[in-house]
């Protein structure tokens, strides 16, 4: 979900000039003549952003409207475009990408003698992060690096590190500093084995609303027993998708001489069972190998493989992380500036009740949450996005993790965008 916070309110006065200055102290009051909104509203950093509205005090039709700015931190206001009414007295303004880095005020009015002008509209902006791990597996005690970057630059402030929870919070594992390229690095030991989902969060200031990096999933292992080893084919997998469970075992008086034609059994533990339960049974190769597949745990599985007989000896815990699948499918590839498009989708396995965010594809080639809803009986869901700019987007559905499964994303989607030819599809501007 975008943070939303409340922005500083901007200090209101007349504007008495006649004319029309590029820098004015402060926004005029708002005469009702003329209307303005502001889509998306809020955004990610460096979001293209469409501002509009009508003029309702005639003559409407081919008269001048100027756009000014607020920038967050500096004082007054600023001009930063002008266009001409339409015959119906709309106008449009389109801000592109990667020039909405920052939160800011808007206003417009008329160029003229009238004074003519219109509300103000805040938009908030939240900073991008992102997120990337030397690795997706580690031993209990390894140190795991997370670096990445924010944007706009924040060079020196404080970020965090941030664990998810079974209840799906998340809590803070260690903060860090950007450093003068905006850049950071966090190193982190877990005590604990299992699946680990992290993000680095940067907290809101005056310029920019709080952001978040998309998750990162690290599966910690506990260390091996020497001289019986236990691994995954493929330590984190997709519901519905099988795995191999094997390992070596050698003989108790050595950890290097292997222990043939012994008998071993898989137990197993889901992450809503409370003990280990056995679930196969096979004997050691020749080369004290040994191999249990397929194996399709639903939900996360921790799972330990002992000796059947008497000596009885066991391998360390092996921790098989399951992601969640998702389908998502919009209501049309194209659209235009105003109009909407619908997502739906399905989670598996059921997810009712568990937050799901809609992502988009940023400017810095990472994903951004934009809206979150909740999944619905069925585990299904919806969204519903309206657009500010031409061009192509890129979405997609993520859930986060949870105690059953790890979080997942469903496959991206590309809308195409173009120009709006109807200025009724747009929302009311007030």
């Amino acid at each position: 979900m975008r943070p939303r916070f409340a922005v500083l309110a901007i200090v209101v006065t007349t504007l008495l000039a006649s004319a029309v200055p590029s820098v004015v102290s402060a926004a005029p009051r708002h005469n009702r003549g003329l209307t303005i909104n502001a889509i998306p509203n809020p955004i990610d950093a460096g979001e293209g952003v469409l501002i509009y509205g009508y003029l309702h005090v005639a003559p409407v039709g081919g008269q001048t409207i100027v756009l000014y700015h607020h920038l967050a931190g500096i004082p007054g206001y600023t001009r930063v475009g002008r266009t001409t009414t339409d015959s119906r007295g709309f106008y449009e303004f389109t801000r592109a990408e990667e020039v909405v880095m920052t939160n800011r005020s808007w206003f417009v009015r008329e160029a003229g003698i009238r004074q003519i002008h219109s509300r103000t509209v805040f938009e908030r902006v939240s900073a991008l992060v992102s997120v990337a791990a030397s690795t997706t597996t580690a031993d209990t005690g390894q140190p795991v690096t997370c670096t990445g970057s924010v944007t706009p630059s924040h060079a020196f402030e404080r970020v965090v590190l941030q664990e998810q929870t079974a209840s799906g919070d998340w809590r803070d594992l260690r903060g860090g500093r950007l450093d003068g390229g905006s850049n950071y690095s966090i190193v982190y030991r877990w005590r604990f084995p299992g699946d680990h989902t992290v993000r680095v969060l940067v907290p809101s200031d005056i310029r920019n609303i709080a952001g978040a990096s998309d998750q990162a999933t690290v599966t910690v292992q506990q260390k091996q027993v020497a001289g019986f080893t236990i691994l995954s084919s493929d330590q984190l997998i997709s519901y519905g998708q099988a795995v191999t469970i094997g390992g070596n075992l050698d003989q108790p008086s050595s950890v290097s001489t292997p222990e043939p034609s012994t008998p071993v059994t898989l137990w197993a533990r889901n992450a809503y069972q409370s003990e280990f339960t056995p679930i196969a049974d096979t004997t050691t190769g020749s080369d004290g190998s040994y191999s249990f597949a397929p194996q399709t745990p639903t939900y996360n599985t921790v799972y330990q493989v002992r000796t059947t007989l008497a000596p009885h000896r066991h391998s360390g815990v092996l921790f098989e992380g399951v992601q969640d699948v998702l389908t998502l499918t919009p209501s049309s590839t194209t659209s235009q500036v105003g109009g909407q498009v619908t997502f739906t989708g399905t989670v598996l396995p059921d997810k009712a009740g568990h937050v799901i965010y809609l992502q988009r594809l940023g400017a810095d080639g990472d994903w951004h949450n934009e809206e979150f809803r909740i999944v619905t009986n069925g585990s299904t869901f919806q969204f519903g996005w309206t657009f500010g700019k031409p061009g192509t987007y890129q979405f997609r559905a993520r859930i986060t993790g949870d105690r059953g499964n790890v979080g997942g994303a469903s496959a991206p989607v590309a809308i195409q965008v173009s120009p709006t030819t109807n200025p009724a599809v747009l929302p009311p501007a007030s």
